[in-house]
């Protein structure tokens, strides 16, 4: 029993470890090898509270570690992915250090952090807040954190595709994700309840567009399927 106490908590510390390790490749330049830990920091996200239902464990300590893992990986590394990337649109130079770029271009490369102050606010406002026990009050840290990674592993990949972002656009970007972190918009689950049609007609249609948007542009297809899943969201809370 006190082995199995401890499993989803060091799954949780896998999942803050990657996270720490992908703020670091961030920083560094290589956006890529942050959209990766990104995304294994998520597949852990998802099996701590896996492992804590099936082995029906819990701990308060768990919950804040959680919080804090989730911070560290959908936001403070998907920041830092953003802010190499303005370095990048400021300088045209992936690996620049700050030290040698004037006031405005420092100020540009510092701004995307204020996704970090916003994905801290969610965490908290979610660990306060029982309504969201089903369903989401506003865009989870998680969705957030793979956006990033999926966009900016594309954009490494491919710049010149690219050439057409301007700074502005990408913090318009972040503001708008700032947004949906603290709205009140309420974001429908991804759990089946059941198989059938009726009742699961919005994620049957999101799966579909996932498996389409992956065939299609393979990385990419991630921050399609998230933005199909924003947008079904924003529909329904305004058609209600």
């Amino acid at each position: 029993m006190e082995i199995k106490r401890h499993i989803p908590n060091s799954i949780t510390s896998l999942n803050l470890l990657c996270g720490i390790f992908a703020t670091v490749c961030a920083v560094s330049g290589l956006l890529q090898a942050a959209a990766i830990l990104i995304v294994c920091g998520a597949i852990f996200d998802f099996f701590d509270g896996f492992a804590a239902r099936t082995l029906k464990v819990s701990s308060p300590i768990g919950k804040e570690l959680d919080s804090l893992a989730d911070i560290v990986s959908f936001a403070i590394a998907p920041a830092a992915m953003y802010s190499t990337y303005m370095k990048y649109l400021v300088t045209g130079d992936w690996y620049v250090n700050i030290y040698y770029l004037n006031w405005i271009q420092r100020v540009w490369v510092l701004m995307p952090f204020i996704l970090g102050v916003f994905g801290a606010l969610r965490l908290a406002k979610f660990n306060l807040d029982e309504r969201q026990a089903d369903n989401f009050l506003g865009l989870t840290t998680t969705a957030t954190g793979l956006f990033t990674a999926s966009f900016l592993f594309c954009v490494e990949d491919s710049p010149a595709s690219f050439s057409w972002i301007h700074p502005w656009m990408i913090m318009m970007m972040i503001f708008i994700f700032c947004a949906l972190l603290v709205s009140e918009v309420p974001m429908f689950s991804l759990k089946f309840k059941h198989l059938t049609w009726k009742g699961n007609e919005l994620r049957f249609t999101l799966l579909l567009i996932g498996l389409l948007s992956l065939l299609i542009f393979q990385v990419g297809g991630i921050a399609v399927t998230i933005l199909a899943y924003i947008i079904f969201s924003l529909i329904r809370f305004f058609a209600k």
